[in-house]
């Protein structure tokens, strides 16, 4: 896949997923633009790899002048968006009954709203365009639920009614808008589970092994390209045979 001349937007790009997704269409010819909140060093070492073809902006994406701004900085640098990738999003989790308020809206905010701020902000350019790619980073624990994650599940659950919706509201101005639900990924998150519960997880996989970062990057790359032209609306499960 070719992305030479495209311009890319994607959120939380300095770890995991999101990093992988950055290198990933760095090394497709993209210029990649990226966010992140708190990991400067990260960020910098990303530009200093890729040069001029990456740059980053820092903010919080639940809030919507972060938004706005990071998409007002790409196009300044490089006068179109072609495609955005959510990606950011955060766990806090905890039994319901033991789940602060302040963990749940916090989780909410930073997996959902920074969803809908970031697509508010890049599609009114995409629909001058008349061109685009959204691509949400959703999860199968929005599809299977799972024990003390009631509000990262929701959040995950959440992303295919706001893909398929606006699925309908773009399609005419030729911007399609698709999901990815990742299984069990290695990240710092899943770093952080204890061994025997990571074993658990391996064991419900037909495949028997975790994903790497990189094999969640492809599949975002292939619904952001010229192949996937008439899929929009869809979520693209990459799990292993997780959820079956």
């Amino acid at each position: 896949m070719n992305f030479e001349g495209r311009t890319v937007l994607v959120t939380g790009g300095t770890r995991g997923i999101g990093h992988a997704i950055v290198r990933a269409f760095a090394g497709a010819g993209a210029r990649v633009a990226f966010t992140y909140r708190s990991s400067a060093a990260a960020a910098a070492a990303l530009e200093e790899e890729w040069g001029a073809a990456v740059r980053s902006f820092q903010g919080d994406g639940a809030e919507m002048v972060a938004a706005t701004a990071a998409v007002d900085g790409v196009l300044r640098a490089w006068e179109r968006l072609d495609i955005l990738v959510n990606n950011a999003g955060i766990t806090r989790d905890n039994l319901l009954l033991r789940m602060s308020e302040s963990d749940w809206d916090t989780v909410l905010a930073a997996n959902l709203r920074s969803m809908f701020n970031f697509s508010k902000a890049a599609c009114r350019t995409m629909m001058r365009q008349r061109s685009g790619r959204i691509i949400n980073v959703s999860s199968i624990v929005g599809i299977s639920g799972n024990a003390g994650q009631a509000n990262y599940a929701a959040s995950k659950a959440g992303v295919f009614g706001f893909t398929k919706s606006l699925a309908k509201e773009l399609g005419a101005r030729k911007i399609t808008v698709n999901a990815v639900a990742p299984g069990y990924v290695v990240t710092d998150m899943t770093r952080a589970l204890p061994d025997k519960v990571r074993s658990d997880l391996v064991r419900r996989i037909p495949l028997r092994r975790e994903a790497t970062p990189d094999e969640i990057a492809q599949p975002v790359l292939f619904l952001a390209s010229e192949a996937a032209a008439y899929i929009t609306g869809h979520t693209l499960v990459v799990d292993g045979g997780m959820a079956m």
